[in-house]
């Protein structure tokens, strides 16, 4: 197994290609990009952020790197991986997109689990500046790009995969990206995913349907696959780790978020969807 750079971006400023050159991404406009010494890229200008500091902070992404280390999302990264591996041409490199990558975890995983003969050209792509220099940190050997995945700094139709894990797709731009039968594997929470912690959080819980999404235009939709299983925790620690990395962090109050922190332990059901869209022939 070979594992490689993803070469194809593209300026963020303008969509043309950029070529590196030293210790800089250059386009042929003359914008540059620095090649930070952790080895990644910051391609989202600043006319593209919301907030100074967007995305994961440095305390969410050390959270979700302890939890995820720890192997309590083992199985969906083995089942990502097999989506994301499922039917690739064989010979030529396979590109790949973590879009909304966090500290790297699920694209460390599928680069560890590839097969000997196969080559994959890999990039992981985040909002959080604290998430992709966590990512670099962990393993050179792939691009790490801070962006959004509402501007994607790659050229059209380089992509064979793209991965959204919980994240935030933005389809027309994943359609862009993607060559004719690439495939967009995308996970979502289902609707008991941790259904213990939310209980704990919220006085009522709206009930939810586990529903299939729709393909999105441009795409072909397949079958979806729920993968449900139960974790332990075993520690504050442990817990208020998972608190961090999900949306609830935000939405709770403070009185359930105490709550929370003075738990010691707690059993926990995992539900999520994995759903494979295909890009259909331009």
């Amino acid at each position: 197994m070979r594992v490689m750079p993803f070469q194809a971006l593209a300026c963020p400023l303008d969509g043309t290609p950029l070529q590196r050159g030293g210790t800089a991404w250059r386009c042929a406009s003359g914008h540059s990009f620095d090649i930070a010494r952790q080895n990644y890229a910051n391609l989202l200008p600043v006319q593209h952020k919301r907030s100074r500091d967007p995305g994961d902070s440095k305390e969410m992404v050390a959270a979700r790197r302890r939890f995820l280390a720890a192997g309590f999302y083992a199985p969906i990264a083995d089942a990502v991986r097999r989506a994301m591996l499922a039917d690739l041409p064989p010979g030529a490199p396979a590109a790949c997109l973590d879009a909304g990558c966090g500290e790297g975890y699920y694209l460390r995983q599928l680069a560890a689990s590839v097969p000997g003969e196969r080559t994959l050209a890999l990039m992981g792509l985040d909002i959080s500046k604290w998430a992709v220099l966590a990512a670099a940190q962990r393993d050179a050997r792939m691009s790490w790009v801070v962006g959004s995945n509402a501007h994607l700094p790659i050229l059209p139709g380089t992509l064979d995969r793209v991965l959204c894990m919980f994240g935030f797709p933005v389809y027309p731009e994943f359609a862009r990206v993607l060559k004719p039968g690439g495939r967009l594997v995308q996970v979502d929470a289902g609707p008991e995913h941790l259904r213990e912690l939310r209980e704990i959080i919220y006085p009522t819980l709206k009930l939810q349907r586990a529903a299939d999404a729709p393909a999105p235009p441009g795409f072909t939709r397949r079958p979806a696959t729920a993968l449900r299983f139960r974790i332990e925790l075993a520690s504050a620690q442990e817990i208020a780790d998972l608190l961090a990395m999900t949306p609830h962090l935000h939405r709770a109050t403070a009185e359930a978020r105490a709550k929370a922190a003075a738990l010691r332990a707690l059993s926990l059901g995992v539900d999520v969807r994995l759903t494979c869209f295909e890009r259909e022939a331009v």
